[in-house]
């Protein structure tokens, strides 16, 4: 390890000390599950030091818990997207169900779809889902959004450009 490392690796390390046991104690009070709770902060830690200039940080709790807070929004959705398919699945034919693992590569493609058309109104999410999922024409759409054909258009434009964008990183 260069000289230059060890500084920050020494914060790092006290950092760790002084704040892990307090992140870990706060998101247990929140989800109520000690072992979720020490990967949330474990995560949040990585995630701390993965940032540019983490080392400046002047409040680190406040930072550490906006971190963790937005890991644990994520299981939610997650959990949320895996209990609607699961719905979805219960009312399908016994010889429609998938396979366990075809289960968790859909759920991986939902949850990868749902973050990238996280950043989309909810009536351009709704169009793009329309038209994938759906097969309806732009002018159904624009019915049953109440939109004009072009409003409808511009939707799918950005959800595709989404796609496309996310689809090369």
């Amino acid at each position: 390890m260069t000289q230059a490392c060890q500084p920050a690796v020494e914060l790092a390390s006290d950092w760790f000390l002084q704040h892990y046991v307090w992140l870990t104690s706060r998101m247990r009070r929140q989800i109520g599950c000690r072992f979720v709770a020490e990967d949330i902060a474990s995560e949040a830690f990585l995630q701390l030091l993965r940032k540019p200039d983490w080392q400046d940080t002047r409040a680190p709790r406040a930072l550490l818990t906006t971190i963790a807070q937005r890991l644990l929004y994520e299981i939610w959705r997650r959990r949320d997207l895996e209990q609607g398919y699961l719905a979805w699945v219960a009312t399908q034919p016994q010889t429609a169900v998938p396979s366990p693992e075809e289960r968790v590569l859909i759920l991986e493609a939902l949850v990868t779809i749902d973050r990238v058309l996280d950043g989309l109104s909810a009536k351009a999410r709704t169009a793009f889902l329309y038209s994938q999922l759906d097969g309806l024409t732009y002018p159904e759409i624009a019915a049953r959004l109440e939109v004009s054909v072009r409003m409808v258009q511009k939707y799918i434009a950005e959800a595709l450009r989404l796609c496309y964008l996310a689809d090369g990183s």
